[in-house]
This record gives structure tokens, C-alpha cells and sequence, in this order.
């Protein structure tokens, strides 16, 4: 502020007026305007006006306070900006990864939403690495707000955030985001019963060069579940094919990326239980689905919930209704209190299987069982 006590003590000389009586003619304390013209207390616009009219100084003192003024510094730089807040938003992804084994979509959207945005605020502002390496969280943030949607059947704003978690993936110029994009992508599609799209876009994901293990094993295993939709005659034996490529890659997992939950227990078996729900081979099915089920925690009551009902969708395969309907009957509950969509379809895909037993009691108990779940929400594909 040298620049505008300068001219004021200048001009207050040259018209024989004390720096007492300049305070007095500006309504202001002495001592404070004083300490304004130093700089130590705020020279705002109407006081740098004031003293201009006061000493008619036709607008030179208004000139002289805009250029000693202090730059306000922007609300975040590079320099606040630093690599642990980075690190922040990545635990937090951590953790709603870890959540949504145990709460429902309902629960974590608003919350995950919230957080994804000041997330893009801040890498907005941010620059060099740092940029990249926000951007790269924020990627998963939208593959995390893509999945929430779709487990809660909105296909079509689950659809939006795919779109949007591929094209953060792209500014963040990391491979790794790029290829568990289009796992995600291939995900969608699969719930959508596009089997031929999920092997386009699994196809397109193992192509890339450089890939990490968990990278690889998500596309893999996805393709493995194209492969049971789209069906033919060599079906299952690519889908164990890319699930026994898959499974070799399980050791080497070793990375610092919150997303791709892919190293629980019995994860590979568990995907060759769906794979062959799915392609009508019960009996394998239904042994593998005994053998996974008791190993998942009860917590993760949500992935529970989506393998009982697909155990009792094969349970009533191999002639079993009563033990089918019986695992309904206690899977209902937990199907209405997450509000997962998917638990829900695959719920209903039971009654499909009981067909042979319409009429009968089995199909009765089982009726009564599914009139508690809620509507399934109407969404576009």
C-alpha cells in the first residue's frame, strides 16, 4: 500500500491539510485511516472515494487504492491442491465400495453424489498430477454412482454415469480407468441381456496393452457372462476358458485402485455358479452355489441376497420346489429393505422355474412369498 500512502501524504501536503483533518473530513478515526493507507486495515472503495472527493484529487487516490489493493489468490491452486487430498477421495471410494456390500442404493447415492461433485470442483482447479490423479478418482466415483443405479434398476441414469465414468476415465489418461470402463460398460449390458454387446465391448477392453491383473480379470470374467447370454454350442467351454484365464491372474492382483472388487473369497467360483445358472446347467450350479454361500459373510446381506435367489432358481431346476421357495421366503426381506433391483429380477426368475409346479402348493407358498416385493421400477435401456 507504499503506492497509496505516497500519494495521499503527497497530495494532503500540497493542499496544507493535516492527515487528523483528512480523517475528520472522511467521517473515519485517524488511527484507522492510517492504518488503511498502509495497508493494514482494508482501503475499500467508498473510503478511497471519500479521500479522492476530500482532497480533490479528480480520481487519482481511487486509481492509486485499485493498484495497491492486495490480489485476493484464488480460492484453490495448484499449490492447495496437494496429493492427499487425492488420497482423501479414494479412501472414501474405498469405503462406499465396502458400504454397498451392506447398505442399499437408496442409501448411498445421495451421499456418493454429494462427494463426487466437490470431487470435480476440486480437480477442476487442480493442475499437473494431481489433476490427473483427481480426475482418476472421480472416474470411479462415476462408475460407483453407475453401479448404484443399476442395482437399483434405473438402467437408464446408470446408463448416463457409464457414459460419464468413460469419459473421466479418458482425462484422466490412464489405461487401467479405460479398460474398467468398459467392464462397467459390458456390466450395463448384461442386465440390459445384451450378450453379443458385452463380448464387443470385453473384447475391445482385453486388447488394450499394459493392463493390471485386476483390470484383466474384471474384463475376463464379464466376457465369461457374454458368453452364457449370447449361448451356442462352445458356450461353456469359453466361458471356463476366460474364467480359468481369469482365476490364474487372481494371485498377481496387487494395485492401489479403490475400484474392482474382485478379491473376496471364492470370487471366481461365485461367477461360475452365475455362469452356469444361467446356461441351464443345474446341478453344477446348485453344488457350486453350496459350496459358496456359507464362505460369504452374513454382513454382505445385499451379494447374499442375489446368490440365494439364484441357488433357488437352480434348486427348483433339479426338481427341489419346496427347498427353493423356502430360500425366497427368507430372501424377500432383505430384498425389500436394500431396494436392489437385481435381487428383485432374480427373485422372479425363480417363478419362471417353477412352472412345472403351478397349481400346486410349492407355487402357492411361493405366489404369497413374492407379492411383498416392491414394483419393479420402469426403466429405459
Amino acid at each position: 500500500m507504499a503506492d497509496l500512502y505516497a500519494v495521499v501524504d503527497r497530495l494532503a501536503r500540497e493542499r496544507g491539510m493535516s492527515h487528523n483533518a483528512l480523517a475528520k473530513a472522511v467521517h473515519h478515526d485517524p488511527s484507522y485511516l492510517s492504518r488503511a493507507l498502509r495497508g493494514i486495515k482494508p482501503c475499500g472503495p467508498a473510503l478511497a472515494r471519500a479521500i479522492d472527493e476530500a482532497l480533490g484529487a479528480g480520481g487519482e487516490v481511487i486509481a492509486a487504492a485499485a493498484r495497491s489493493a492486495p490480489r485476493p489468490a484464488p480460492l484453490v491452486t495448484e499449490d492447495f491442491v496437494p496429493p492427499e487430498l487425492a488420497d482423501y477421495f479414494a479412501a472414501q471410494l474405498a469405503g462406499h465400495y465396502a458400504a454397498d456390500r451392506f447398505l442399499g442404493p437408496g442409501s448411498l447415492i445421495p451421499v456418493a453424489k454429494a462427494q463426487y461433485d466437490l470431487l470435480c470442483q476440486v480437480a477442476g482447479t487442480a493442475r499437473g498430477q494431481v489433476r490427473a490423479d483427481l480426475w482418476s478418482v472421480a472416474a470411479g466415483f462415476a462408475a460407483l454412482l453407475g453401479w448404484l443405479h443399476q442395482d437399483a434398476g434405473d438402467l437408464a441414469e446408470s446408463a448416463r454415469w457409464h457414459d460419464v465414468m468413460i469419459e473421466r476415465a479418458h482425462r484422466s489418461r490412464d489405461p487401467q480407468l479405460v479398460g474398467f470402463s468398459l467392464h462397467c460398460k459390458a456390466l450395463l449390458l448384461a442386465d440390459s441381456g445384451d450378450g453379443n454387446g458385452v463380448l464387443d465391448l470385453t473384447s475391445a477392453g482385453l486388447s488394450q496393452e499394459g493392463l493390471i491383473p485386476k483390470a484383466r480379470v474384471l474384463l475376463l470374467q464379464q466376457a465369461a457372462h457374454g458368453w452364457s447370454m449370447a449361448g451356442g454350442q462352445d458356450a461353456p467351454a469359453q466361458c471356463e476358458r476366460l474364467l480359468g484365464d481369469a482365476e490364474a491372474l487372481m494371485g498377481d492382483i496387487d494395485d492401489s485402485y479403490p475400484w474392482g472388487a474382485c478379491t473376496s473369497p471364492r470370487y471366481i467360483d461365485v461367477q461360475r455358479a452365475t455362469v452356469a445358472t444361467r446356461l441351464g446347467l443345474d446341478a453344477q450350479a446348485a453344488a457350486l452355489w453350496e459350496e459358496v454361500i456359507p464362505g460369504v459373510p452374513a454382513s454382505s446381506r445385499r451379494d447374499l441376497g442375489v446368490f440365494a435367489a439364484r441357488h433357488a432358481q437352480v434348486l427348483a431346476g433339479i426338481g427341489e420346489p419346496e427347498h427353493a421357495v423356502a430360500i425366497v421366503q427368507g430372501t424377500i426381506p432383505v430384498a425389500v429393505q436394500s431396494g436392489s433391483a437385481r435381487m428383485r429380477a432374480e427373485l422372479m426368475a425363480v417363478r419362471q422355474r417353477m412352472e412345472p409346479w403351478r397349481g400346486q402348493q410349492p407355487w402357492r407358498d411361493l405366489e404369497y412369498a413374492l407379492a411383498d416385493l416392491p414394483r419393479q421400477r420402469k426403466a429405459a435401456t
